[in-house]
């Protein structure tokens, strides 16, 4: 085989293996963003709590909104090799600074939509 065959099959190998997206045998970190939210803390939500306190209970939320202030995201996720992505979601609702309804995978049923409202 010539060495310009050789250095063909070399470089066209090595651009291939750059393009793996996965590779075989390799150690993946988990990983982890967001706000880590456990069933203790979204059993200590109660209706008509004031914004401070949820904060105090849940942590600052990942997304705070500017366009709506009385609305506040917690977004969780865990992506772990060869396991399905985890996702949480809890989204809480403030009315005149005032915890109304809380929305998502992990809201409790006391609190969920339609909750706290007169």
């Amino acid at each position: 085989m010539s060495i310009r065959k050789l250095t063909t099959v070399y470089i066209s190998t090595l651009l291939l293996a750059g393009c793996a997206g996965h590779i075989p045998f390799a150690y993946e970190v988990p990983v982890q963003q967001g706000n880590i939210i456990t069933e203790a803390m979204v059993e200590q939500l109660r209706p008509g709590m004031t914004q401070e306190q949820v904060r105090y209970v849940l942590g600052t939320p990942a997304i705070e909104d500017p366009f709506h202030a009385d609305r506040w995201d917690y977004v969780y996720s865990l992506d772990v090799e060869n396991e399905p992505m985890r996702v949480d979601r809890l989204t809480v609702h403030f009315r005149d600074g005032r915890l109304a309804r809380v929305e998502g995978n992990l809201a409790p049923a006391n609190l969920g939509a339609g909750a706290g409202e007169s």
